[in-house]
């Protein structure tokens, strides 16, 4: 049984939207999201994530004209039973009002037709803005955005596709939308504790949208997990595009050993163990012993948590 989600992606035409959906979904690369034209109207996609999580995609084109039908005679079809609203500002706009403005009438559209959705801003382009500025520039906006959203309450993200605060702000959105992820994330760290290993990240398969962790050895670089997204799937890209196929990866140095394997059907996972001396076969069958209970996890119907793997 597939479980639909609506996720409205919505804000000014020359936004960003389609490009970090493209980015996203899509498995473009950020230069290449140049030659991308305006949405017209609204453009659906539906995703497979995860099994039987669908995310339905109504990625609506910005233009006035299009803004001012939505609000109008397209109101009921456009926002009713939305999951999630991502509305994105491009942070150089010279609309700012206008932006707000239209803000605004989304999220009263949103009161009418579906108050238990959850609200999403995106603060984009952001590597357009000197670097010393971004922090500051970002905490106005959020500011001015959780202060406009009330009664509702908006979670902010600073954003762009040249970097992996792109993969960080999908990440955390799309978990809020998979099922069963307690479970997930308990099993993880029992997974990660049998086999004593510093950290483990699941990846979704097509996206490679980080969906869980556990880590148990703390690490100083807070944005670890969308660099690693960003940095394989264009390898994985690579790949394809000299008609080979990505299966797994293991680095090893002095300091540690990691490995990349697929997992689920619609899962990868890495492993990062501090002893570089941990014969590789010896992750790998833990890997392999642990996969059907991870399969069987992506059932919104299994509460089995037991686990067993070898030492």
């Amino acid at each position: 049984m597939n479980m639909k989600k609506k996720v409205l992606l919505m804000g000014k035409s020359g936004s960003g939207k389609t490009s970090m959906r493209s980015i996203i979904f899509a498995n473009y690369i950020a230069r290449d999201t140049r030659r991308l034209g305006a949405t017209i109207d609204v453009e659906h996609s539906h995703v497979r994530f995860l099994g039987n999580l669908v995310l339905n995609l109504w990625d609506c084109g910005g233009q006035e004209s299009f803004m001012e039908q939505y609000f109008a005679s397209q109101k009921e079809n456009i926002f009713r039973n939305v999951a999630v609203l991502i509305y994105v500002f491009d942070v150089e706009s010279r609309e700012l009002d206008k932006d707000m403005h239209y803000y605004q009438s989304c999220l009263e559209a949103i009161l009418q037709n579906s108050q238990e959705a959850k609200i999403f801003c995106l603060v984009h382009k952001m590597d357009l803005v000197a670097e010393e500025q971004r922090e500051v520039i970002f905490k106005e906006r959020e500011e001015d955005l959780k202060r406009l959203s009330k009664p509702l309450e908006c979670t902010c993200y600073r954003t762009s596709i040249w970097d992996e605060t792109l993969y960080r702000a999908w990440s955390n959105i799309v978990y809020m939308l998979i099922p069963n992820v307690k479970a997930l994330e308990y099993s993880l760290g029992v997974f990660a504790k049998i086999i004593d290993a510093d950290e483990v990240l699941l990846f979704e398969r097509a996206t490679f949208l980080v969906i869980s962790h556990c880590e148990r050895k703390e690490h100083r670089d807070a944005h670890r997990f969308e660099k690693v997204s960003n940095i394989i799937k264009q390898f994985k890209l690579s790949c394809s595009k000299l008609g080979a196929k990505f299966h797994s990866l293991e680095v090893r140095n002095s300091s540690f050993a990691a490995f990349i394997d697929t997992f689920t059907s619609n899962t990868y996972v890495m492993v990062i163990m501090s002893d570089p001396g941990m014969p590789s076969e010896a992750t790998l069958i833990n890997i392999r012993n642990a996969r059907k209970h991870f399969e069987e996890l992506e059932s919104p119907n299994c509460n089995n948590l037991s686990m067993t793997y070898q030492n």
